[in-house]
């Protein structure tokens, strides 16, 4: 029998389990389509929440937690794996504060090097700016990964440690007894183990519906373009007026991102990708010259507060939950499989984990 079953194969569920792995454990991977085809790859790969000031301390110490590990992380799937997850230290410039008071506040209690700058040195930093940027803030240390190499590094880091990987066949459902979980219902039968993990992303809820637990998270719609470009040509990730570019290191460059309550309704619209070029060109006048090679939807696992769930079921012993993280699931992908993995096998978690438990006023 396994030990741990984790439903869900994006870059949460992947983490947890090559930590669950190297904590000795055997794991089975569930998933309802591909790995990590759905928010872990439609996504930007910054490495930092947008505007983190705006969010509780838990998010930042989560972030914290995740920055500190992803340099270790990006060399150990490259080493195992031959696939580069092409982390980039690019800086976060961020135009448009009208709280930029509280930014340098939050930095000083975080340690994030941040400093307010003017418009002339903003375009210093991005040369291709279009507009004069104003009330601007940079932070130089922070960074992206191309999320969709990182998850093909994860997907053969596992394969080649043995996990067991199930794709293309979704959870149905739950066998309980006695105030656990004996098995996760699938089409093709019944899976055993000791424990489970939920990390379904967007699909979280609907699946823990029936277990009595009632989370607040729902799909969140996000759409992106991208360009391809040479490399060099936009140097820095820049945020302006709620919008990001990303600069990848073969020269393309991703905009995004749409913010829409729609359901698990995933298509494009020609009305967002409008919308996103107009804010481009505005904001990079060069972009207007380059291809769009791609433009995608995805759907987050929207939270109030954007603060995730990690933790066990208040009711069920052997039921864990790792999802809820809103626009920040690669941000804070190892910190998060790290504290879940804590709390599973009984170690001494580095962050205090009662900010992301699920709550017993939860189930109903």
């Amino acid at each position: 029998m396994n030990d741990v079953v984790i439903v869900g194969a994006g870059i949460i569920g992947m983490l947890t389990a090559r930590e669950l792995m190297a904590a000795g454990l055997s794991v089975t991977l569930l998933e309802r389509r591909q790995p990590a085809k759905e928010s872990s790859w439609a996504g930007g790969g910054i490495l930092s929440p947008l505007y983190p000031w705006r969010y509780p301390d838990a998010v930042s110490e989560l972030a914290r937690m995740s920055q500190h590990a992803y340099p270790g992380l990006c060399e150990a799937l490259a080493g195992e794996t031959g696939i580069d997850p092409e982390l980039e230290i690019s800086g976060l410039l961020t135009s448009g504060l009208d709280d930029m008071a509280e930014a340098v506040r939050w930095a000083g209690r975080f340690d994030v090097q941040l400093e307010p700058v003017s418009a002339e040195r903003a375009m210093q930093l991005e040369p291709q700016l279009g507009v004069a940027l104003q009330d601007c803030v940079w932070m130089p240390g922070l960074g992206q990964v191309r999320n969709p190499r990182l998850t093909r590094a994860l997907r053969a880091s596992l394969d080649h440690a043995g996990a067991k990987m199930h794709v293309n066949r979704p959870a149905l459902g739950w066998v309980m007894e006695a105030g656990r979980i004996r098995a996760v219902r699938t089409a093709g039968g019944d899976i055993e183990a000791d424990a489970f993990v939920v990390a379904s992303g967007a699909w979280t809820a609907g699946l823990l519906k029936d277990t009595g637990l009632s989370l607040p998270i729902q799909p969140v719609r996000g759409q992106m373009i991208l360009f391809r470009g040479p490399p060099g040509l936009v140097r820095r990730i820049t945020l302006h007026e709620g919008r990001y570019a990303i600069p990848r290191r073969d020269g393309r460059v991703l905009f995004g991102s749409t913010l829409e309550y729609t359901g698990f309704e995933k298509h494009t619209t020609r009305e967002a990708f409008e919308s996103l070029c107009q804010s481009a060109f505005s904001l990079l006048p060069t972009l207007k010259d380059l291809p769009i090679e791609c433009h995608w939807a995805g759907l987050r696992p929207g939270s109030p507060d954007g603060v995730p769930v990690i933790g066990p079921h208040p009711e069920l012993s052997n039921l864990y939950v790792c999802a809820g993280h809103f626009r920040n699931g690669v941000v804070l992908a190892p910190g998060s499989a790290r504290l879940l993995a804590d709390q599973l096998t009984g170690r001494q978690a580095a962050i205090d984990v009662a900010p992301y438990l699920p709550e017993v006023a939860s189930v109903k």
